[in-house]
């Protein structure tokens, strides 16, 4: 007869109950993940439409004297920039859209975004922005095995201009949809838009927008400046630009911890096992 087997300082306790806390953990991430998607989409689809809603473009026609001014203005203010002079430029909402209508380099925004008013404190925005929209398997002819039908947002931007780290930014203060509220939390995350992000590495816009030392409203204009010891004023921070990259880290943050909770825990018990079976 041989003895019954005993359990050993080898328990597999600790091991299993260790892969379990990790499935666990694995499995309500994702659960939460997908939760929180469908939750967004569901929010988003309440102010915003299937189909866009074309913005107005600035005639051009017939207006070769005021884009040859609007052009030398442009380069004046470039060339100051460049010799690091003292210098400003007052653009007003039409100088904007026809530089929308007419510059190559801005044609992304014809159609999506045009400025309606330049007010004392902020500027109000027509806007056209595709969304992405809920996942689904895609359809015969449509290339790749997931897509979306895109949502869009169509109504009034109201923003204050700022700038942040050598780039034009807007400060959402609302989004006025006709019809339809737009949360908070949206209007939050979308804050501040980077409107201008794309040409940080633009060989003429870059160098430009990094020479800037202000930018602010007056007289119907939107100002850009360069002042010789101007610091640089803005209350946009890194932590505003990475919200959303914040509040995933703190999320998975605490979902680290609960785990390594659970495993101290896993460990605790299972070196107390040992030291019972020893």
């Amino acid at each position: 007869m041989t003895e019954p087997a005993k359990a050993t300082a080898r328990s597999p306790f600790a091991g299993c109950a260790i892969f379990i806390c990790v499935v666990v953990m694995m499995v309500f991430l994702i659960v939460i993940s997908i939760v929180t998607f469908f939750r967004q989409y569901k929010e988003i689809a309440k102010f915003t439409d299937e189909k866009p809603v074309p913005v107005a473009v600035t005639s051009i026609e017939d207006r070769e004297a005021d884009l040859n001014r609007l052009a030398e203005r442009l380069e004046v203010f470039r060339q100051d920039l460049a010799d690091e002079k003292d210098t400003s430029l007052a653009l007003s909402a039409d100088d904007l859209n026809t530089s929308v209508a007419v510059y190559d380099s801005l044609k992304d925004f014809r159609g999506t975004f045009r400025i309606e008013e330049i007010g004392e404190k902020d500027i109000r925005i027509a806007a056209s922005f595709p969304l992405n929209g809920m996942p689904r398997l895609a359809r015969e002819g449509e290339s790749g095995g997931v897509t979306t039908d895109p949502r869009y947002l169509n109504g009034t931007i109201i923003a204050h201009p700022e700038l942040f780290e050598g780039e034009l930014v807007l400060q959402i203060s609302d989004i006025q949809v006709p019809g339809k509220t737009v949360v908070k939390e949206f209007i939050e995350r979308m804050s501040p838009y980077r409107v201008t992000e794309r040409y940080k590495t633009d060989p003429v816009l870059g160098p430009t927008m990094k020479k800037l030392t202000g930018v602010g409203l007056a007289d119907g204009n939107l100002v850009l400046r360069r002042k010789a010891g101007e610091v640089i004023s803005t209350t946009i921070t890194d932590k505003q630009v990475d919200a959303a990259s914040s509040r995933l880290v703190k999320f998975l943050a605490v979902g680290a911890s609960v785990f390594l909770l659970f495993v101290a825990c896993m460990v605790f018990l299972g070196l107390r096992k040992k030291r019972e079976i020893v």
